[in-house]
């Protein structure tokens, strides 16, 4: 007697992939190889780059504070070091938020640590 295969969970699991490559280019988006590995990488990318714009959103938020402390005569590391001496709970995310939207109040911290 031949083996059975799952035809239904075959088809379901490769539905679910060429649907994910919906919108791709080409015939990454309708030939079932093609479009498995595009996706496969695509998910891979994915991956790889949530942890990326962590990094990337870090390294704006110092460029930011660094350009408002020198405006006000401190270098970015002169300017965290007296953050974390007075004991001021503001992370990065905020002070760039503060540098950029909302000058007086960055200047009021920058004050507040001279």
């Amino acid at each position: 007697m031949p083996r059975s295969t799952n035809s239904v969970a075959s088809r379901a699991r490769r539905k679910k992939i060429m649907k994910q490559a919906k919108g791709y280019f080409g015939r990454r988006k309708n030939v079932w190889t093609i479009a498995k590995n595009a996706v496969e990488k695509a998910m891979l990318y994915a991956y790889r780059d949530r942890k990326t714009k962590k990094r990337n959103f870090r390294s704006l938020w110092i460029i930011r504070i660094n350009a408002a402390a020198r405006l006000h005569g401190l270098s970015y590391s002169q300017f965290m070091g007296k953050v974390k001496a007075h004991n001021i709970e503001l992370n990065r995310k905020v002070l760039a938020d503060l540098a950029m939207n909302n000058p007086e109040a960055f200047k009021a911290v920058v004050d507040k640590v001279k």
